[in-house]
């Protein structure tokens, strides 16, 4: 720290004052997560994920509407986890066309869903034909020719949006949504 600056004020009270949010409105959350989920241990489990969220901020911020920011919050990890399922669908009926030998070990299978779902989350906020030029090459194993057929788009423009869609992938940030 330079000579002569004032040490970051701490806020000795944050942990009590986090302590009485979850005490006042983690049973309401809970029971706002089970009607929109039909599902009492996931509700369980994104509340708990819900309150370690607002716990992991470096400064936890002053909540004037408690309800409202968990709401938020609880409602961000229900699209994920709607995400998520979504996905886990997909590659598990994906699998189940496989042959028994070849199916991969449930390690494996983990693996891969934990790829496929950073994969998604890394490809959400790019345009719709980038995204789907991108899966068409990786996933339908088609070329260039075909997917711009597919799309309407032209070759150069299929090359810059699969381009694009490995730059998301391969140099992002890493962190998590």
């Amino acid at each position: 720290m330079p000579p002569g600056s004032a040490a970051p004020a701490v806020d000795s009270a944050a942990p009590q004052r986090l302590g009485e949010l979850y005490a006042d409105h983690h049973s309401w959350l809970q029971a706002w997560l089970r009607r929109r989920l039909g599902d009492a241990f996931t509700a369980a489990d994104l509340a708990h994920d819900t309150f370690l969220r607002v716990l992991s901020k470096e400064a936890p911020p002053a909540i004037r509407e408690p309800r409202a920011l968990l709401v938020t919050i609880a409602g961000g990890l229900v699209i994920n986890y709607h995400r998520r399922r979504r996905i886990e669908l997909a590659y598990l009926e994906a699998l189940a066309l496989l042959p028994e030998p070849s199916a991969p070990s449930p390690e494996a299978r983990a693996l891969m869903i934990e790829t496929l779902v950073e994969i998604d989350r890394l490809l959400d906020g790019l345009p719709r034909l980038v995204r789907q030029a991108f899966l068409l090459s990786q996933l339908d194993g088609l070329r260039q020719g075909e997917i711009a057929a597919r799309l309407g788009v032209s070759v150069p423009t299929v090359k810059r949006y699969i381009a694009r869609a490995l730059e998301q992938c391969c140099f992002a940030d890493g962190g998590a949504g």
